[in-house]
């Protein structure tokens, strides 16, 4: 049975800040933040312990990665899981076009329920792995690619990028680890054809703690380096970046 309402109003009321990320939509983000105290939690995609963090860590702390990304653009969030960040940036952004990328049945099948239930239509569900041929042919070509604690940085990029147009972004959501995860792997990522490595902070004076990102633009085909020249501008990035 599914955790009644009733016994979670408390926890489940939106701080200050979320009517200024979701202005008008803030019913739309409170129906979302409610499915996954009940729903999410039942089906095993919420841990019971995050019910009463959901605003802050989960759903705000996605839809402020908004900041970074353009207007009507097309955004791919893969191992999308319970919707994060996807369906927070639909809700908060109705100009973006978002497609969730899972591949686990139940996850899809939770995504697809809710996304009927509030009516909003700027999201698809593809049920797949990103590194799919059939996922890529679906959802390829994006603007942006999102994710949010679903692999180390080298393996997520390696998924992400071939999912980009040219000069499309990948934004991986990573927490405390993004310098690190950065400093560890940027140098594959320059060697995959990524340029404009660095990590960014969202969310100030809305979050308590900013959302740090990886954020990195993919190279043409025709500009991304040979392995020699990868290797070379990956030393010289590196060196940049501890300055």
């Amino acid at each position: 049975m599914e955790r009644e309402l009733g016994a979670l109003s408390a926890e489940l009321e939106p701080p200050a800040a979320a009517a200024r990320v979701f202005g008008d939509r803030l019913d739309l983000a409170r129906h979302y933040c409610a499915a996954l105290a009940t729903a999410g939690v039942e089906r095993g995609l919420i841990g019971p312990r995050e019910v009463p963090r959901l605003w802050e860590r989960h759903i705000l702390n996605c839809a402020v990665v908004g900041e970074l990304i353009e207007e009507s653009a097309a955004v791919v969030d893969i191992g999308s899981g319970a919707g994060l960040p996807g369906i927070p940036l639909a809700i908060a952004r109705p100009d973006l076009r978002i497609t969730l990328v899972e591949p686990l049945l139940r996850r899809t099948v939770f995504l697809s329920e809710f996304i009927d239930e509030i009516g909003i239509k700027n999201v698809t569900v593809v049920r797949g792995r990103a590194e799919q041929s059939g996922v890529i042919k679906e959802a390829g070509g994006a603007d942006v690619v999102t994710s949010r604690a679903v692999a180390p940085l080298a393996k997520l990029a390696h998924w992400s990028l071939p999912l980009l147009r040219d000069h499309g972004r990948m934004l991986a959501l990573k927490g405390t680890s993004a310098a690190e995860e950065l400093e560890r792997d940027g140098a594959e990522l320059i060697r995959d054809g990524a340029t404009d490595l660095r990590v960014v902070g969202c969310g100030a004076g809305i979050v308590e703690v900013p959302t740090l990102v990886i954020s990195a633009e993919l190279l043409p085909r025709a500009e991304r380096p040979t392995r020699r020249a990868g290797r070379k501008a990956a030393g010289a990035e590196k060196k940049a970046r501890k300055r």
